[in-house]
């Protein structure tokens, strides 16, 4: 569980860094993220050596009788000045953390230009000492400290990048139901949040089934596909798979819209995504096949067109966009849109609050849900208006009563009985026919109903009425109190 308590010790370690003299909050849950990273690697031995005491046989160990030095169990013991000499040493703890799965893994390639920066060894034995009382066997507890260090991404609003809550992921990952034979695609991965959310919802969905050799194979190899150009963020997305069981992500070190990146078509049969709001690219930097579908150099409409392209014929898609997307009246808004609700079949849009990327931006955001099948498809789309997400929608974020959430997702996976709402109701459904006659607008107010309740106010005579009496009752106490005077 992830206690008060908890959160203050990772706030004195947040401060002791930058009293350090390391500031930057990207450099620093790196950093954290490197020692959680070496941490789990020497649990997962610990696991395999218990296992050994029974079957009597260590089946590929991660250390070696020659490297127990290097492990967590031992190195946590010494003192800060020994400890910091075994991170900084050729051969030492954090050389070993880089060379882990081998030099052809795709972990160790992302791992190559990794550097060990805590700059003292006060520092680190400080943050070694906090990270041991954290139990990694627990799932929940280690995904709220990461999502905890995560949200101190100060810089996570920068040209549009918003870290996405995990409440929210969630939430697309339950709608979405991912299946054991998915190719579940980032294609702007960040710290791999959606994969990890979508890995968990198979491991707690599919426990018997995932023990299958070929599944596990496929669960822990070829399942999870993500994209991501900063280096510091690919390290930390792969480092948060491998924490979260998944051995070989196939991750990426490319940006997803440029040329570099056209061979992702026809790939994933699942893309759980939050892309960049806001951003300009040069369109000659972009794929070609992207442009095609989507003439523009908002970044927030070629994902759009990269999802399309990359899913396979019967893939689904669920994807946080700007409300700007969803009525823009550019020739690029509307095509896409269009694309979308023609040649796609467009499911769902579910409208969010506004607050729901505090304390980053007060951007009003939507979900768009669709399949792609490039030969139609859509008749009726269900609307939803969430106006609460479980949190207050201040800076403070403070946990509320009010959550739509669980509503939204029960009303999604049972649309079919949603027929008979009505357009004042919280979800609805509209028509295909009704939404291309609007321009392929597809903002839930273009389509809901306020109903306005009828107030009646007393007469003006009798409002001024009340007040004089309530004159006089005045001027009569204030008469007594100064005869007690």
């Amino acid at each position: 569980m992830f206690t008060q308590e908890l959160q203050s010790k990772i706030d004195q370690v947040w401060l002791a860094f930058h009293s350090g003299g390391l500031s930057n909050p990207l450099s620093v849950i790196e950093q954290i993220t490197f020692l959680l990273f070496i941490k789990q690697l020497d649990e997962l031995q610990n696991r395999a050596e218990q296992e050994a005491s029974i079957t009597g046989e260590l089946i590929n160990p991660i250390y070696s009788e020659f490297d127990k030095g290097l492990r967590w169990s031992y190195f946590k013991n010494l003192s800060p000045e020994e400890m910091y000499k075994l991170f900084q040493k050729e051969g030492g703890v954090f050389d070993f953390m880089k060379a882990y799965g081998g030099k052809s893994s795709s972990f160790s390639k992302f791992m190559k230009n990794a550097n060990f920066i805590i700059p003292t060894s006060r520092l680190l034995a400080q943050v070694v000492e906090m990270l041991d009382k954290i139990d990694m066997q627990d799932k929940d507890t280690k995904g709220d400290v990461y999502e905890y260090m995560l949200s101190k991404i100060a810089t996570a609003g920068s040209n549009g990048q918003f870290r996405t809550p995990r409440h929210i992921i969630k939430m697309m990952v339950e709608m979405m139901q991912p299946k054991l034979d998915d190719i579940i695609c980032d294609p702007s991965a960040g710290s791999c949040g959606f994969l990890v959310g979508a890995a968990e919802y198979i491991q707690k969905n599919y426990k018997q089934e995932i023990l299958k050799p070929a599944i596990q194979k496929h669960y822990l190899n070829e399942m999870f596909l993500g994209m991501e150009f900063d280096p510091t963020m690919i390290r930390i997305g792969a480092m948060n798979l491998i924490l979260h069981g998944i051995e070989n992500p196939q991750l990426t070190d490319v940006d997803s819209l440029s040329q570099a990146n056209s061979d992702f078509e026809d790939k994933a049969s699942l893309i759980l995504a939050n892309p960049p709001f806001k951003g300009s690219l040069d369109k000659d930097s972009v794929d070609e096949k992207v442009i095609a579908m989507v003439d523009s150099k908002k970044t927030e409409l070629l994902f759009l067109g990269l999802i399309i392209k990359g899913l396979k014929i019967g893939g689904r898609c669920a994807v946080i966009v700007p409300d700007g997307v969803l009525f823009g009246s550019s020739g690029a808004h509307k095509k896409i849109r269009k694309e979308i609700v023609e040649n796609q079949t467009l499911e769902a849009v579910i409208s969010m609050p506004s607050g729901v990327f505090k304390p980053y931006a007060g951007v009003s955001t939507a979900i768009l849900i669709f399949t792609k099948t490039n030969a139609g498809g859509t008749e009726k789309v269900w609307f939803y208006d969430m106006k609460s997400d479980g949190y207050s929608l201040d800076d403070k974020r403070a946990v509320t009563k009010e959550n739509d959430i669980p509503d939204a997702v029960a009303r999604f996976l049972n649309r079919a009985n949603e027929t008979e709402r009505v357009r004042t109701d919280q979800s609805f459904i509209v028509s295909k026919k009704e939404i291309a006659d609007n321009s392929y607008d597809l903002s839930i107010n273009k389509y809901k109903e306020v109903e306005y309740e009828q107030k009646v106010y007393a007469k003006p005579m009798d409002i001024i009425s009340n007040i004089q009496k309530l004159d006089n009752e005045r001027k009569e106490i204030l008469d007594e109190l100064k005869d007690l005077i």
